[in-house]
């Protein structure tokens, strides 16, 4: 308890964060220096590692994340498994870096989401939502004697929020204008986006998930192609567009004009999303369902936009992070969508890379939450009101 209360009090701070997405690729974990705190904050990215998972891991989560399908014991198991991974990522970057655990103040950790359910089901005469993350924050405190933050979700669910997305108050610290209206996508397994007029206060930031990013994108590459993603969409751009398959999607998918505050995952866009429309449509080569889908991933993105941003304001840069920033398809049928007149950037222009920032943005919650700063945005998870985020783990 006496680290936990002299943590408070230290004003530079060496952070870890750790992000495992819905793309359940690997682990990202960034080291960064964090001073100050709430929008004082500055933070300089020491160093960042896409650590990989073993072999099958991945399907044995995307398995036990499916209710027909999981176990309990396994859920169990890949509880502590996962944990020990992270630290696993922790040492290998750290001994990149240079840098022993000793030196370290402080880890932030998503986890990975094995179920989300932010909608209220009925339960034994309660109204009850729930998230569940996986890889316990407990357990990577105790074996690498640093105080740990995780379960970031929890906190806003159970205000009756949505528990995501929880990127927009790192937006707001780190992006906010004076000048400009700004948005920024992030294209991880579910693309995401945080909408900031100029001049605004972190309450009136909006934010939601538009729908799928890589996530559908992966699928299909794994499916067809044997391959874990498209790689710099180069099957997709290979493929025709096929308008008939288009529609068929977005007749079927009712998330993107569903109202914000809104969030999803593999939950809706699982591998059952388009198993009928697999049948349905056999005839078409793997290429042409790459390059149909990913045309449909930037329009759920722009019928986000369309229909819930635009008719309040216009905004004037759009700023894209995560992995589907390096799907240079995707981002050709972004430009395509939304046009001359909105200056589109990768993050990595502002300073940020487009790979690190999710797990940075988990190093800067832990800071905000060890100082007790109220970091969820009831506009964007639909709380009832704002609250500090994540369970305190001591070594």
């Amino acid at each position: 308890m006496k680290n936990l209360l002299a943590l408070t009090k230290k004003n530079k701070k060496y952070v870890l964060g750790l992000m495992s997405g819905t793309s359940i690729d690997n682990v990202d974990v960034a080291l960064v220096e964090i001073i100050n705190n709430w929008i004082d904050t500055e933070i300089n990215l020491l160093g960042f590692e896409e650590y990989s998972y073993p072999n099958g891991l991945k399907d044995f989560i995307i398995k036990n994340s499916d209710p027909r399908e999981s176990s309990i014991e396994e859920i169990s198991q890949l509880n502590f498994l996962l944990a020990k991974i992270y630290v696993d990522a922790i040492n290998s970057l750290l001994n990149k870096l240079n840098y022993k655990l000793s030196e370290i103040d402080l880890i932030g950790s998503h986890g990975q989401t094995i179920y989300h359910i932010p909608k209220k089901q009925k339960l034994f005469g309660y109204d009850v939502s729930s998230t569940l993350q996986i890889g316990d924050p407990a357990v990577i405190a105790k074996l690498t004697g640093v105080i740990t933050i995780g379960d970031f979700r929890v906190g806003d669910v159970a205000l009756e929020g949505q528990g995501a997305p929880l990127v927009p108050y790192f937006d707001f610290i780190m992006f906010r204008s004076n000048k400009i209206n700004r948005a920024l996508l992030n294209i991880g397994g579910i693309s995401n986006i945080t909408v900031m007029k100029k001049n605004c206060r972190v309450n009136d930031v909006l934010a939601f998930d538009t729908g799928p990013g890589n996530m559908l994108i992966d699928f299909l590459a794994n499916h067809f192609f044997q391959k874990p993603f498209d790689a710099n969409g180069e099957i997709a751009e290979g493929g025709n567009f096929n308008k008939e398959l288009f529609n068929a999607i977005v007749l079927k998918d009712d998330f993107i004009e569903k109202s914000p505050p809104k969030s999803t995952g593999r939950e809706y866009y699982g591998m059952n999303f388009f198993t009928d429309l697999l049948n349905e449509f056999n005839q078409l080569t793997g290429s042409d369902w790459l390059n149909t889908l990913t045309h449909f991933t930037a329009y759920s993105i722009f019928r986000n936009y369309q229909k819930f941003i635009e008719p309040n304001f216009n905004i004037d840069e759009l700023i894209i992070s995560g992995g589907g920033a390096k799907n240079n398809f995707l981002y050709k049928c972004l430009s395509d969508y939304f046009g001359s007149k909105i200056d589109i950037k990768i993050i990595d222009e502002m300073g940020v890379s487009a790979e690190a920032k999710e797990a940075v943005c988990f190093a800067m919650l832990a800071n905000e939450t060890i100082h007790g700063n109220l970091a969820n945005i009831p506009l964007t998870t639909g709380a009832s009101k704002a609250t500090i985020l994540g369970k305190i783990c001591l070594p």
